[in-house]
């Protein structure tokens, strides 16, 4: 998860949480860090290598914002088939098609109502940790 607000972190992680719909949650607070903890680089130089199921990404964040964060994975033979979902408060018409346009998996607009935003996180949690297949790389224990 990359999201530098920490009200949206603890009810995602209480969200997934609740519905046991995931193991271990990583969360980074800014682009940079997104990309440093994917390439196992700088503070995350010493965690095992591989690729989580899918990430949440935010727009919004500091450093890099989630557009050059999605660039760089798309450009990388590691992250290229990533799963990205794009979670975030922004509704601009303009930065749902950059997303996709960028490589996004999904663009889900961040529900104001609390009760909403912890039901849109469960059905993220269950469809992309549950119901989807991912391709198998070499980065995730595949050939």
């Amino acid at each position: 998860m990359v999201e530098d607000d920490p009200r949206d972190v603890e009810l995602s992680l209480n969200a997934l949480e609740d519905y046991h719909l995931a193991n271990e949650v990583v969360v980074v607070r800014d682009g940079e860090q997104a990309l440093d903890y994917l390439a196992c680089r700088n503070a995350y130089a010493t965690r095992s290598s591989g690729n989580p199921a899918v990430i949440l990404l935010d727009l919004k964040l500091p450093k890099l914002d989630g557009f050059e964060v999605l660039r760089a994975l798309r450009a990388d033979t590691r992250t290229k088939l990533l799963p990205v979902v794009i979670l975030t408060s922004s509704k601009e018409q303009q930065d749902i098609a950059n997303g996709y346009n960028l490589g996004a998996n999904s663009y889900v607009r961040k529900p104001v109502d609390f009760q909403q935003f912890v039901e849109a996180v469960r059905q993220l949690g269950l469809y992309w940790l549950v119901i989807n297949e991912e391709p198998v790389t070499p980065h995730r224990g595949g050939p």
